[in-house]
Formats: C-alpha cells, structure tokens, sequence
C-alpha cells in the first residue's frame, strides 16, 4: 500500500476553486466515509481550510486518480480542471509534505501556527470517523512529534509577520502590563479582527472597536468581551484609549490632531499608542507630532515585518533540517514495520507446513507404521514443503532474468558463509585434542 497526499492550495488555486473544493464541517463526515469505501482506499483523513484542501489516504499504487476522481465528483467538478491545479505526493514526500505543513512552511504566511491546530483537528475527526489505521495514526502522531520540536527549537513562530501582530507587538515595547491598558480600535475588517485577538491574548482586558455601522462591530467587540461604538462616538473614547489601531476604508482621516490634542488634555497628557495600518490613512500625520503620541504608520510596520521575515526565514532553514530528519525517522520506521509483518507472515506460512507435516505423521503413526520411516518421510516430507516456493522463486526470477531478486536470494536463503568455515567435526576434534 501507498501513502498518498493530495489536494490544492493558494499556490495551485483560486479562491474561486479553493471554495469549490472546500468542505464544510457537516460534509466531512459523509466525506471520510465516502473515501473509506472505496476499494482502493484503506485509510482517508481531509484537512480543509480557506488556503488548502487536502486528502491524506492510504491507497493501492494507482490510487491518486481514484482520490481525484472522487474528490471531483464530491463537489461537482471536472476532473480535468481539478488536475490542473492539484498536486499529489507518495510515500516519503507525502510524509514530507505534511510535516512541512505542520509547521507553516507550506502556509502563505511563513511559520503561521494555527494551521497546526487545523491538522490535529482533522486528525481528530478522521479518528473519530474511524479512517484511520494504523499507518495514518503513526504518520500523524510522529508529525505532531516533528513540529513540537520544530517550535521547541527554532524560532519561526516567535518573529510576527503579519500587520496585525507586529502592531501589537509594537505596543508591548511601550506597554509593560496590557491588562491595564485600554485598547480603541477603529475599522471591523479582517486585520481589525486579527488585532483584536492578538491583544486579547497579550492580556488586554478593556477593548472598545468603532465602525461606521455598531452591528458590524459589535460582532468584532462581543466574542472577546468589549464594547462596540460608531465612529462619531470615537472623540469621547479616545480620552481613555492608551492604543488606538486603526484600519478603515475612509477616504478621510477619521482622527485629527485637533481632536487628539482635546483628548490628550482630558487624559492629562497620559501617552497614547496608535498605529494607522489604513491607506489612504485614518489618523492625520501631524497627530505624530503631539509630544505624548506615538504614531506609526503602515510602513513603520512593514520594516518590523521585513526584519521579522529574515529571522523567520532562518529559523524555516532549521526546519526543513529537522523535517528531513523526521521524514527519515518515519520511513526507518515503516521499513522495520514491514519487515515485521513479513516476518510474522513468512513464521506463519512456515508453522502451517510444519502443523500439516506434523499431524500426518502422527496419523501414521497411530496406523502403527514403522516410527523410523514415519519420521524420514517426515523430514523429507517438510523440507520439501518448505522449499518448494523459493526454489519456484528462483526458477521463475531466473527465467526472466530478474537480477535484483536472485542477487537478494542467497543472503534470505542460505546461511552465512561464515557458519561453513570449521566444520563441526573439526571443531569437536580440535577440542577433544586439547590439553587438560
């Protein structure tokens, strides 16, 4: 059987295909059962998200047209136009693959952690949709192990590359405590979002968010316990914001010096925070030059990211040193396992000819045929069984002129040479020779 890994990304896709593509929670279920039965396939799990779809199978060596095809008829989609933007990889570059993902450097941002979480969870939900053997189960687990070690040793997820991070990353050089600090931001889109989170996880506990529309924002505000106001309430919330974050589509500037330099009056000239991610930009520039601000713009985070990137990208090159040496782990491994089972296999056929010879014997026997003739058709009787597979083997790889199976025969077959080299007579003469 073949490990499998095959899907689409941001790199290979549209978001237009990759929405396609994409499976909802309630249709995952159906979705791993579907791939389980189909004959080719063993072992399934999918890891879906809004930058990849992917199906991790355990299959027969054709199995990746089986997966497309299927993966096509799932969501209604020409196979040929799958094709063209799906990747496929085997064995060890499926391993590699998906400790690559694991870790973000498959992601579009580089290192980005929560993609791991999105892999424990389809991990979970193939176990519990019971896709997974023991081969997957293995695969993952050592996957998991691989990116612990990935995190534990490299630093590629300490450095923030995104805008949202690297402004509230910014706010912790001025911030020592965030649970004091009270946080305006101004915009609910995506980055917007992304700030928020990223300063209630810093420990920010007082979060108000702004928006032309106070439905919008309160769906921001609520999951994380804030408040929600509009935009002509912002000059009465900046009197008690210490960071201001601002993204919005405004065409104007939303915060005035004017307007700043009232609330910093009535704040008693407490210094303020504030980042204008938004372009063309939300807060007037010469908000700046107000002695207890500290104003950045979007490129003032843009070198943080850049600075950043380089370490990450340092800390990717251990990575892929600590990927590799996984991938080889794993596939060490898988060939000890194989051998095993080949072992067992091959003890088991051995046992059966052994079990059969046996119990004719004893038939034989208790026909009251002569004990010493019973046990030399015996012998001869299970050498013969024994060897007639291999020496078929060998006639048949001979014939076809298979030179890698009848170079690998003499070391499965034949004893080692150096068992040969004192016969036991000698050895028993040279002993009985020997002086007292």
């Amino acid at each position: 059987m073949t490990l499998l890994a095959l899907g689409i990304n941001h790199r290979t896709a549209t978001v237009a295909v990759r929405e396609q593509v994409a499976f909802t929670p309630a249709q995952l279920e159906r979705a791993l059962e579907e791939l389980r039965s189909l004959p080719q396939i063993s072992e399934a799990a999918v890891l879906s998200t809004c930058n990849r779809t992917e199906l991790y199978c355990v299959t027969d060596a054709a199995g990746e047209q089986t997966v497309l095809k299927w993966l096509g008829r799932f969501h209604n989609l020409h196979v040929d136009e799958l094709a063209r933007c799906a990747y496929h990889y085997l064995d060890g570059d499926a391993a590699r693959h998906l400790m690559r993902v694991a870790v973000g450097l498959d992601s579009m941002v580089l290192g980005e952690p929560q993609i791991l979480g999105q892999l424990k969870e389809a991990y979970q939900q193939a176990r519990d949709a019971r896709g997974l053997g023991g081969e997957l189960e293995r695969l993952f687990q050592h996957t998991f192990a691989v990116a612990k070690q990935v995190r534990t040793e490299t630093g590629i997820g300490k450095n923030p590359v995104s805008v949202a991070y690297a402004a509230v990353s910014m706010a912790s050089r001025i911030f020592d405590d965030f649970s004091r600090s009270r946080a305006l931001l101004i915009g609910a889109g995506e980055t917007i979002e992304l700030v928020a989170r990223h300063l209630s996880e810093a420990g920010v506990r007082q979060l108000t968010v702004a928006n032309r529309t106070r439905e919008r924002a309160e769906s921001v505000s609520a999951a994380l316990g804030g408040d929600a106001i509009t935009l002509s309430e912002i000059p009465d919330a900046l009197e008690y914001a210490d960071i201001v974050i601002s993204s919005t589509a405004a065409p104007l500037p939303i915060v005035g010096k004017g307007m700043m330099e009232r609330a910093l009056k009535k704040r008693r000239h407490r210094p303020v925070f504030m980042v204008d991610i938004a372009v063309p930009r939300d807060i007037e520039p010469e908000v700046g030059e107000l002695s207890d601000v500290f104003l950045y713009t979007v490129d003032d985070l843009e070198e943080v990211i850049e600075d950043n990137r380089r370490h990450r990208q340092v800390a990717a090159d251990q990575a892929e040193s600590l990927i590799e040496h996984g991938v080889s782990s794993w596939q060490h491994e898988r060939r000890v396992r194989l051998g095993g089972h080949l072992i067992r296999e091959y003890r088991q056929h051995g046992e059966s000819l052994r079990d059969m010879s046996r119990d004719q014997a004893l038939e034989r026997l208790a026909r009251g045929e002569d004990p010493a003739a019973v046990v030399e058709r015996l012998a001869h009787q299970l050498a013969n069984r024994l060897m007639h597979q291999p020496t078929q083997s060998i006639r048949d790889a001979a014939s076809v002129e298979e030179h890698a199976l009848l170079e690998a025969a003499p070391r499965l077959l034949l004893p080692a040479k150096a068992a040969f080299e004192t016969p036991p007579a000698a050895k028993r003469r040279k002993k009985d020779n020997s002086p007292a």
